[in-house]
């Protein structure tokens, strides 16, 4: 698979510097991290979940979870897990020869003892499996979930990610934070990999407060959940090879038939984006972009991805499939950024220093510039390199026009 595959050779020819590396469920977790982008969430009860699925591969969804917790009713565990055995089981006669690529596949459940009971009466459908979901993750009982990992692992000889979530009241409340956070690292650095990727359970969170924030407002705007994600990234985020790639947090509204135009929206349709001119770009490809935008209710999911990178987090977790373009066509890396970034660790290895960006518009300093140099370049081998006069606003309409 590969992230942008569902669109034609030309209009990728026309958008990509750089196109964007075709990967497998084989890959490297380096890679596999990076390259989950918005990853969609779907309940495990859907009776057309392999067509589902099917569907999505051909829209440019690279990775989903099928949930059996939240996502769906008590009373419906048993059936979720039927239908799930059912669905991957009728989805894998389309990959036995290859000659296809399904999306990252991880399962999200309720407990640890159903991580080897789904994974062996998976029987073949297996093979379709990424991982597993680990919900309101706490050092008490991750040590549970990953023993039941590596037992699943065993059974069926496929390697098992794990995603934990993190997302339970003692890392909401202050008084414990710290306890939970640096017993989920010592707890996780045992298991290092078989860690995918730390997920960020922002609506738990809030609900130990009573709180939602509106479609107006970022997670970043919450002072309670931009703490906890800060102190998350804090250690579990580090650049010095103790860290883990942590996800964005779910954005909860999706579109309706009919929208007033927002008037944030209205005064300033990319403001804060990373691509330059991203504005001008919109305002050049008319009122087809702007529309849908508007239609699929993206303005304020563009700016919190754009909070979630400047703060450390790479992804997203995605409800709705209309998300998942604007996560993937704002994780392309810009022509200004693979410059800095190819810079940099040029020039750190000439010994470091400070130079002049080719943009000369910032300063790049070798030494403390260059992890986040590594991780733009390695973003930009999953995701690619728009070319120097292409912007999220072209990307984005291509990805919901194409």
């Amino acid at each position: 698979m590969r992230h942008f595959g569902h669109l034609a050779e030309d209009v990728r020819g026309r958008l990509f510097l750089e196109q964007p590396r075709p990967f497998s469920a084989r890959s490297g977790p380096t890679v596999l991290a990076t390259a989950l982008g918005g990853t969609l969430y779907s309940p495990a009860t859907r009776p057309a979940l392999a067509a589902d699925i099917r569907k999505l591969a051909g829209r440019g969804v690279v990775s989903m979870v099928l949930c059996l917790e939240d996502a769906i009713a008590d009373h419906e565990v048993d059936a979720g897990e039927r239908n799930l055995v059912e669905q991957l089981n009728d989805l894998v006669k389309d990959f036995t020869d290859c000659t296809q690529s399904h999306p990252l596949l991880f399962i999200r459940v309720r407990a640890a003892t159903q991580i080897l009971d789904l994974a062996e009466r998976l029987g073949p459908a297996v093979e379709l499996l990424s991982g597993f979901v680990l919900p309101k993750f706490t050092p008490a009982n991750g040590g549970e979930y990953l023993a039941a990992l590596a037992a699943a692992e065993a059974a069926t000889g496929r390697r098992l990610f794990a995603m934990p979530v993190l997302e339970s009241p003692e890392l909401a409340h202050l008084e414990t934070r710290r306890e939970q956070l640096f017993g989920i690292a010592e707890l996780l650095a045992g298991h290092r990999d078989r860690v995918l990727a730390v997920r960020l359970g922002v609506t738990d969170l809030c609900s130990a407060y009573g709180l939602r924030r509106s479609p107006d407002l970022t997670a970043y705007d919450v002072a309670l959940v931009a703490a906890v994600i800060g102190d998350v990234v804090n250690v579990l985020g580090r650049a010095d090879g103790t860290g883990y790639t942590v996800t964005g947090p779910v954005w909860e509204y999706f579109p309706v038939q009919e929208r007033m135009f927002k008037p944030q929206l209205r005064r300033t349709p990319f403001a804060g984006t990373s691509l330059s001119a991203a504005s001008g770009a919109l305002r050049a490809s008319g009122e087809e972009v702007r529309r849908r935008i508007i239609e699929h209710d993206l303005d304020g999911l563009i700016r919190e991805v754009e909070l979630d990178r400047a703060n450390g987090l790479l992804g997203k977790t995605c409800i709705h499939p209309s998300h998942v373009p604007a996560v993937h066509a704002l994780s392309v890396v810009t022509h200004e950024e693979y410059c800095d970034a190819r810079d940099i660790l040029r020039q750190e290895q000439d010994g470091g220093g400070v130079l002049r960006s080719a943009y000369t518009n910032k300063m790049n300093e070798a030494r403390p510039h260059r992890a986040w140099a590594e991780r733009v370049l390695l973003r930009a081998e999953v995701f690619g390199v728009a070319r120097e006069d292409v912007s999220f606003a072209e990307l984005l309409s291509a990805c919901l026009c194409g």
